[in-house]
């Protein structure tokens, strides 16, 4: 199957970037290097191509009780130009994907904000699971005999992601209204060069940013408007392990990495005052507590963790996998994530990680591992 491409694909071939693939797009991984594009989202400002996220468009009578019953927080809780991170999870509690949940205002009432009708929700589900998230809340649309309307928009719309401390005076710049106050997880609908664009102050990389939710038909000429370094996702990768954020497929998966919430560090999504598929499964894990948890660690011996590497303890047993591991940038030592049991998650635990053949020994340190927004 080939590869799906950004509206910007062309942009980024003229600048000379290098391309992977990622969630099945075609993607530039670096423009210039990782470490130069990393210190630009440190110490100043960077933007990158995310269009490879999911877009998942629902609205009708029945939006918010979808919404609740298939995302993991509450999603109630949310008034127009509010968002919130949540899971998706199977049955058994399972992590399916993460996932940012926006609340937009309301398209049929040309923008305006209804916040006592029927909702209409933006979310964004990992590359590549755009069209198995779409089906899936049509299945259970159509299963609970739910009024509400699920598009698939992933192809209608780009992503940028504008980050670091600078990011802010940058954006202000270039967009018309003012977003400079909008508090993290806060949206709205802005307006560049004319061209409407959902604005929310989030992101993926520890700093302060944007990200914008462009129509592709405008995604070169809004692009071309951030006159700051752009990055790719090998920046993007480094940056996200500093901050200790999960990357889905790697620190979770539902078939070679099955994990709740509660093991992966992200059991503040979680609400059990709320009915969603997994709850019970989930209320039970609460309750009985977890075996094994996603740590942070910083090598103590030369090498680089990588991600399926072997975790020991002291005495060479193996007791769990890297999932994400690195040179930071930032700190200029080797860090990584992966699962132990609980009884080696206490920060300053000492391990081991098997690096080529040879074992290193290793430190469990609280993330994120650098000081974040």
């Amino acid at each position: 199957m080939p590869l799906q491409t950004p509206p910007l694909r062309g942009l980024h071939d003229e600048r000379g970037a290098k391309f992977t693939e990622f969630g099945g797009w075609d993607m530039p991984v670096e423009f210039d290097s990782i470490r130069t594009e990393h210190a630009a989202v440190r110490e100043d400002v960077g933007v990158f191509d995310v269009s490879h996220m999911g877009q998942i468009h629902v609205t009708g009578p029945d939006a918010t009780e979808l919404m609740q019953r298939l995302t993991s927080n509450d999603v109630s809780r949310l008034h127009v130009g509010d968002s919130q991170y949540a899971a998706i999870t199977d049955e058994e509690g399972i992590v399916i994907d993460d996932t940012v949940v926006y609340r937009l205002p309301n398209e049929s009432d040309e923008g305006a904000a209804d916040e006592d009708g029927e909702a209409t929700y933006l979310f964004v589900p990992n590359a590549g699971a755009d069209e198995s998230t779409h089906e899936r809340w049509i299945t259970y649309r159509n299963e609970w005999d739910l009024e509400a309307t699920v598009d698939n928009r992933t192809d209608e719309y780009a992503m940028l992601a504008v980050q670091g401390p600078n990011a802010a005076a940058l954006v202000d710049d270039v967009i018309d209204e003012d977003v400079a106050e909008l508090a993290r997880f806060e949206a709205q609908y802005a307006t560049v060069d004319g061209v409407e664009c959902w604005t929310a102050r989030t992101g993926y990389t520890g700093e302060d940013g944007f990200e914008l939710i462009v129509p592709w038909s405008a995604a070169e000429d809004i692009w071309s408007q951030f006159d700051c370094q752009p990055c790719g996702l090998g920046a993007r990768d480094t940056l996200r392990i500093e901050a200790g954020l999960l990357l889905a497929g790697q620190d979770f998966d539902r078939e070679s990495n099955p994990r709740t919430p509660y093991e992966a560090g992200i059991g503040f999504t979680v609400d059990l005052e709320t009915e969603f598929v997994g709850r019970e499964a989930l209320a039970r894990v609460r309750e009985e507590g977890v075996e094994e948890e996603l740590v942070g660690f910083q090598l103590i011996d030369r090498g680089v963790p990588r991600h399926g590497y072997d975790i020991t303890n002291t005495e060479t047993r193996v007791i769990g996998t890297v999932t994400s591991g690195t040179m930071s940038p930032s700190l200029g030592k080797p860090i990584g994530l992966g699962y132990v049991p609980v009884e080696y998650a206490e920060p300053g635990t000492t391990l081991q990680v098997i690096v080529r053949g040879q074992s290193k020994k290793a430190r469990v340190e609280t993330t994120p591992f650098i000081d974040t927004v």
